[in-house]
């Protein structure tokens, strides 16, 4: 599995692709607007931290779109940005006709805001090269979602969709452990769940003792 970092911070994406080996990027409207910097500005800057690797970073088109012409063309401007782009495209209806207008033209896209089976299905029928369904939304709600996650996947099994599914909105390290078990290709984190999820208060424990113990016998 891959471990995708959710952030438009270039301190952190730097951080994630030093220390962590993140495959990946993905960002929205919420991550670039925290950033404090225009939106061209600071997706630029994150092309240059993956220049010259087959790292994605998931840059989305304005969230007010709603007709499908609109979405290809703002698509087609943000792909040409950087080889490292991939067009983010919100779940409506008119989504899934810009994704074949973009596959065809050889443009790759990330579906977002996928909440249900279906439509992670038409998303890869359309195309898609990911497919984003949000979990952490979906269990705050009371709602299940592993099997979720295992249908999607297992619907690309059955009927060999290229697309991969980058579980998103992922809250916890449980969350992330739960999607790898689902087979899902991806998870994308924000820094601090990476951060969490990375730890354990009983290895700090096991590790405290282990020290004392280490400090009491001698070396030699």
């Amino acid at each position: 599995m891959q471990f995708f970092l959710d952030s438009a911070d270039v301190g952190e994406i730097a951080y994630g692709l030093e220390h962590w080996d993140i495959a990946g990027v993905t960002t929205n409207p919420r991550h670039v607007q925290a950033s404090g910097k225009p939106f061209l500005r600071v997706i630029r800057e994150i092309a240059r931290l993956v220049e010259g690797t087959e790292k994605t970073v998931s840059v989305e088109v304005s969230p007010h779109l709603h007709d499908w012409e609109a979405m290809v063309a703002e698509g087609e401007r943000l792909a040409a940005l950087s080889p490292n782009f991939v067009v983010k495209i919100h779940c409506v209806e008119a989504a899934f006709r810009a994704v074949r207008e973009l596959a065809a033209r050889g443009i790759r896209t990330n579906v977002t805001l996928i909440f249900s089976a279906t439509q992670g299905l038409q998303a890869m029928r359309s195309g898609a090269f990911y497919i984003s369904p949000f979990i952490g939304w979906k269990e705050a709600n009371a709602e299940e979602t592993r099997g979720f996650i295992s249908d999607l996947v297992a619907m690309r099994a059955n009927f060999r969709f290229p697309t991969r599914v980058l579980v998103a909105a992922v809250r916890n390290g449980r969350q992330i452990a739960d999607a790898a078990v689902a087979g899902a290709d991806i998870v994308t984190c924000g820094f601090a769940v990476y951060k969490e999820a990375f730890d354990h208060p009983y290895t700090r424990d096991g590790l405290a003792r282990f020290q004392s113990f280490w400090d009491k016998t001698p070396f030699e």
